[in-house]
């Protein structure tokens, strides 16, 4: 186990290349909405996850129900479903306790590479998970709690643009999707939804209708039939 422990590390590094600014960008945007420099890590250590913490910030901020808080953080992780789903059949040797460390040290990267170590004839061994998943959690939390003392410094993280980074990886994240059946129309019919509620309803509603929208067409669209994908291959 120590050995596959080391070679799950060892696949960290070029993760953490995007992982360290968007912790660091969590804990400045959590230092300016209130958060202390340990409410910062602990919400970090806690849910560990990026995109829902920051949702989770910005609906706080605006002061609504907490039922539409867990709405829109389930909205937004929504894929983690699907992921449990694909992944789970992988954790079939662990135990238990093994099992539910496990999903929750699911995350996007840690889903993909899983799959990617599968598919070249690996075992996805729990100590080889294990130490991927903790090269990832442990950054997280401390660059987090880094991120939300130098927040208190800055103040207003537009002010040095590291607010950029949240919409780079949203839009990296979707477009990791982009080979996906019905892609373009989802995305679109999606941001119209989430534009149009902006502006008629008002935030924060325009983050659950728009994943709404795109939820459910996405389940309602038929996906391409084999036969379609042969022959657009041929075509191009």
């Amino acid at each position: 186990m120590r050995r596959d422990f080391i070679e799950g590390m060892s696949a960290a590094p070029p993760v953490l290349v995007s992982t360290v600014p968007f912790a660091i960008l969590f804990g400045a945007i959590a230092a300016s909405n209130g958060l202390t420099v340990a409410e910062a890590g602990l919400m970090s250590a806690t849910i560990f996850a990026g995109a829902s913490q920051l949702v989770g910030l910005e609906l706080f901020g605006h002061n609504v129900p907490a039922w539409l808080i867990v709405l829109s953080v389930f909205a937004v992780n929504f894929r983690h479903i699907l992921y449990s789903a694909a992944i789970g059949p992988l954790f079939a040797a662990y135990s238990p306790a093994q099992k539910a460390l496990a999903f929750f040290l699911l995350t996007d990267p840690q889903f993909a590479l899983s799959l990617a170590r599968k598919e070249s004839g690996k075992a996805v061994t729990f100590g080889w998970y294990l130490g991927f998943g903790v090269a990832l959690y442990v950054p997280w939390v401390i660059l987090s709690a880094v991120g939300a003392y130098f927040g208190t410094l800055i103040g207003d993280p537009k002010t040095i643009g590291i607010d950029v980074l949240l919409p780079i990886y949203f839009g990296g994240l979707t477009l990791g999707f982009r080979k996906r059946d019905n892609f373009a129309i989802v995305v679109v019919a999606s941001a119209i939804a989430s534009i149009a509620a902006y502006i008629y309803v008002g935030s924060p509603w325009h983050v659950s209708i728009g994943a709404a929208v795109g939820i459910l067409l996405a389940a309602a669209l038929p996906p391409k039939s084999r036969d379609a994908v042969a022959t657009a291959e041929a075509v191009r």
